[in-house]
């Protein structure tokens, strides 16, 4: 990535989100709320309210530097490499899926490495939510600003392809872009970090959630005796 590119891509549109963002939740309630919980509550089920395209983008590009450090690529280690040897066969199955997935996005939009502890009840047609429903790594792509966020997933990587992010340096060559920054700029540490993150909070919301059900089973325990006294009651005989 050159550095023309960089100062543009990161200087101007990266920044341009963020600006025009804060112009737009400025003294709302939105302005309170985390860049995350901006977004979810701005997608509103696929009918984008008019903050999303900005919170989402800063999100994205935010996200997407992350990703990258000068000399990275290669190849993963740990058990991030061994979910991905689980999920999709091999290191070398992940990266043809990934790129395939870069390449094929039509327009401007984003692939993502995910894991997906679970799936919403329901999608809609522009951003079809995945239906598998058992944890693991999947590669998904979105159109223009919406991210993974909004399906309940947990982004681990991306690749940004808005022309913006690599006309300077590839003219309308994708697929080397997104080669190059496979081979070179990934920074698996970040993704391992990102994926330890997902499963530790996967696994809390589960925990929740076996409380959830059994305070609910303790707060209708009652009613279910008295239910079952009062049949016993009417089956004595007089």
């Amino acid at each position: 990535m050159s550095r023309e590119t960089l100062e543009y891509h990161w200087g101007k549109h990266h920044r341009a989100y963020v600006d025009n963002l804060n112009k737009q939740i400025a003294g709302t309630e939105l302005d309170e709320m985390t860049l995350e919980d901006v977004i979810l509550s701005t997608y509103n089920k696929g009918n984008l309210l008019p903050p999303f395209n900005n919170a989402a983008q800063a999100w994205n590009h935010e996200f997407f530097w992350e990703s990258m450090k000068p000399g990275g690529g290669g190849q993963p280690s740990g058990e991030l490499l061994r979910l991905i040897e689980r999920d999709f066969g091999s290191f070398e199955e992940f990266v043809k899926e990934f790129k395939a997935a870069a390449a094929t996005q039509f327009g401007s939009g984003w692939a993502w490495l995910t894991y997906k502890g679970n799936t919403l009840d329901v999608g809609n047609a522009e951003n079809p939510c995945p239906s598998e429903k058992d944890k693991k790594l999947v590669v998904v792509k979105s159109p223009n600003s919406v991210n993974p966020l909004v399906w309940n997933h947990y982004p681990l990587l991306t690749v940004d392809v808005w022309e913006h992010a690599y006309y300077l340096d590839f003219q309308n060559r994708r697929p080397d872009y997104i080669s190059t920054f496979m081979e070179k700029l990934v920074s698996w540490e970040a993704v391992s970090s990102r994926l330890e993150a997902a499963k530790a909070k996967v696994a809390e919301k589960e925990k929740e959630e076996e409380q959830r059900q059994k305070d609910e089973e303790e707060r209708l325990l009652p009613n279910v005796e008295m239910v079952l006294e009062s049949d016993a009651d009417d089956s004595d005989p007089e």
